[in-house]
């Protein structure tokens, strides 16, 4: 496994991690987490990332009771929580949902701890930007949220690079901690906000990237090629919004032309499709995800690729699925 800053920051993290959106509690229990998150440790991986609106909490609950019988040292690992959505979702608490307002944040994280189990969690997010809070108090929030040990670390996901770096100035000027590091989705077919927005961000802020979604909700491991397999994440009827993505016919012909080029560097698709996300040296883990432990050491046997993605092999990569990112 090989061990990156995570942005300008002190912290180590693993290249690929482990996320548990869709999976846990959804078709990971803990006992199954347990065996997974177990694997993944045995293989290097120190970052294991969550969200408060994963499966309704439920996901953070499932984590921290396998975090407590695994019992690894807490210098060991690195533990992720995300906050917009809220959890109550019946519109009565208007503060409680698609918010980053300091009234909510503070409160997120106290109920976070809860179903972790633990005293402080490595690294927040802010999941998506609120335009109807001011980014000053969200940036102050997080950084009380540190201050008061509550999280060592904070960053953004899916924010615009305009935001991020007004968040990033505020701190400065005010001695706050900064954010450190950007969550946006990004694999072969998403790349304009990862390679073209961002630019600028890496060299003048130091912005680090946890990446997610290598495989593309799945597309990129060639199982839709042929239709919605069942039991897939496409056939799940919480993940319908998926489905016309997965299907899409020129990009499964890409897929299939994809293939033999992993063929020949001695991997599977989503080896290839990881380790395309890896190589970026922007990139400081790629989040995985997994249901099985036979899928999670495959998906981790990708880094073996990495060193084999050479200028010319990403050229006919580029060439298979150039037209067809966004």
């Amino acid at each position: 496994m090989q061990y990156r800053r995570l942005g300008r920051s002190g912290l180590r993290v693993s290249a690929l991690s482990l996320g548990s959106w869709v999976t846990y509690h959804n078709q990971v229990d803990v006992d199954a987490a347990v065996e997974m998150m177990a694997a993944a440790y045995d293989a290097g991986v120190n970052f294991f990332d969550n969200a408060e609106a994963y499966a309704g909490g439920q996901s953070e609950l499932v984590m921290g009771q396998a975090l407590r019988r695994l019992g690894w040292p807490r210098l060991n690992y690195v533990v992720t929580s995300k906050y917009f959505w809220g959890l109550d979702r019946s519109g009565e608490a208007v503060n409680r949902k698609d918010t980053l307002n300091r009234k909510y944040l503070m409160q997120a994280v106290d109920g976070s701890l809860q179903r972790f189990g633990l005293d402080f969690i490595d690294v927040i997010y802010c999941h998506r930007p609120d335009p109807n809070t001011p980014i000053e108090e969200t940036a102050r929030a997080m950084n009380d949220l540190i201050v008061q040990g509550k999280a060592l670390y904070w960053g953004t996901s899916e924010w615009s690079a305009a935001d991020i770096r007004a968040a990033w100035e505020l701190a400065d000027r005010h001695g706050w901690h900064k954010p450190v590091v950007e969550q946006p989705q990004y694999h072969l077919f998403h790349r304009r906000r990862v390679e073209q927005e961002y630019a600028r961000l890496y060299e003048d802020l130091g912005l680090g990237l946890t990446t997610w979604s290598p495989l593309a909700s799945g597309l990129l491991t060639g199982k839709y090629r042929g239709g919605v397999p069942a039991g897939s994440r496409g056939a799940m009827e919480n993940m319908a919004f998926l489905r016309d993505g997965l299907t899409d016919a020129a990009k499964n012909e890409a897929v299939a032309k994809l293939e033999p080029i992993a063929a020949e560097l001695g991997g599977t698709l989503a080896q290839l499709a990881i380790a395309w996300v890896a190589h970026n040296p922007r990139v400081s883990s790629v989040i995985t995800g997994a249901s099985r432990v036979e899928q999670l050491k495959a998906n981790l046997g990708a880094m073996a690729l990495v060193e084999r993605l050479t200028p010319e092999v990403l050229s006919r990569i580029n060439g298979v699925t150039q037209g067809l990112a966004d």
